[in-house]
């Protein structure tokens, strides 16, 4: 079965200049994006792109966006958001200077008439996403003693932490009431 980013582009030829516009919706074929937030498969692509056949290869031009979901990095509540990226990729035809000049890796390639833009939105998302999301600007975490979120916390929250260094004191001296005048 072929991904659904793999778009044919055997109507273009390979006569310069020749366009072909792509807006459609498609199914992300897996999950796209970094550990903590990303566009979830099965989720919809809305691809808005311009294929554009040049000297050596197709050009393709415009935006992918798609809704995110994730956790933040201060509390893990769970947070969505929107990404829209902008994609400007050149896939070689065989047999052109660039596809003979240039590493494998460093640029796509159209094979069988098709090409497979996965790989290009990959790469944007994965520059595009916040490594270390967060649900607010001033997202107060986690408590570090019990866990708690303190967002939703009563607002004196707080644990009697006592130094390790001193601990053995605080068992030496038993709590006295003050005397009475």
């Amino acid at each position: 079965m072929r991904s659904p980013l793999v778009l044919d582009v055997a109507r273009l030829g390979r006569r310069p200049g020749a366009m072909m516009p792509v807006q459609q919706s498609v199914p992300c074929p897996s999950r796209i994006g970094l550990e903590l937030m990303a566009i979830d498969a099965g989720t919809d692509l809305d691809l808005d792109l311009r294929l554009e056949s040049v000297s050596e290869g197709v050009l393709v031009t415009g935006t992918v966006s798609a809704p995110t979901k994730g956790q933040c990095s201060r509390c893990l509540e769970p947070i969505t958001g929107e990404i829209e990226i902008y994609l400007t990729e050149l896939f070689a035809f065989p047999g052109s200077a660039t596809e003979s000049t240039t590493e494998a890796d460093e640029v796509g390639h159209v094979v069988d008439q098709t090409i497979d833009i996965e790989q290009s939105i990959v790469d944007a998302v994965g520059l595009a996403l916040p490594f270390a999301p967060v649900c607010s600007d001033d997202c107060p975490g986690l408590c570090t003693q019990c866990g708690v979120v303190l967002a939703t916390a009563e607002p004196d929250h707080g644990h009697d932490v006592i130094d390790p260094r001193w601990a053995k004191l605080s068992g030496m001296f038993p709590d006295k009431e003050p005397p009475t005048p």
